[in-house]
């Protein structure tokens, strides 16, 4: 049976990374904590496919959005850092990603995902899972879905927001409005 994650302590990571500017490093839920910043992480199946360019790009598209709500994201899959740095120098317009504005990360021994609950064992890759950890390393929000649908960063942004005010948001709340 599956373990609730909500509410408690996010598995901690390091995962080799292409990082932002292209270069090679490493991402680390530890690393994001200590500079008090809360933490999106999202998984997706596998580089070179035909959904996640759409919801990689689009996360990008509105980084600066998650980097004014303190908010570092990244972006994993169990591909390597050098298919990830591949697409990454890869055209919009041919099926790539062009820049980057946050790291794509990689769980090549599947340990992350195993972890975190979205590794189909059978295939190597990861489902879509998408989990918002606050500054304290607490599992605040978790999603995941079938591989043939990507995200929608609105939501993610407005889900963000409402655990940032700290209050009871009610259903179809919006940024600006009250809470309970």
């Amino acid at each position: 049976m599956a373990e609730r994650m909500v509410g408690k302590q996010a598995p901690r990571f390091t995962m080799d990374a292409v990082l932002a500017d292209k270069s090679f490093g490493k991402v680390s839920l530890e690393e994001i904590m200590n500079e008090d910043k809360w933490t999106v992480l999202f998984f997706y199946p596998m580089d070179f496919t035909f959904v996640c360019p759409t919801e990689i790009t689009a996360m990008s598209d509105r980084y600066d959005e998650f980097e004014d709500l303190d908010a570092e994201v990244i972006g994993v899959s169990t591909d390597t850092i050098h298919t990830h740095l591949a697409w990454i120098n890869t055209a919009r317009q041919d099926n790539g990603l062009g820049e980057l504005k946050y790291p794509l990360a990689a769980d090549t021994n599947h340990a992350v995902a195993r972890e975190y609950g979205v590794l189909i064992e059978e295939e190597g890759i990861a489902l879509r899972g998408l989990f918002i950890i606050n500054p304290e390393g607490e599992m605040q929000y978790q999603t995941v879905f079938h591989n043939n649908i990507g995200r929608d960063v609105d939501e993610t942004l407005r889900v963000l927001q409402a655990l940032q005010t700290g209050g009871l948001c009610p259903a179809n709340w919006r940024p600006g409005q009250k809470t309970l």
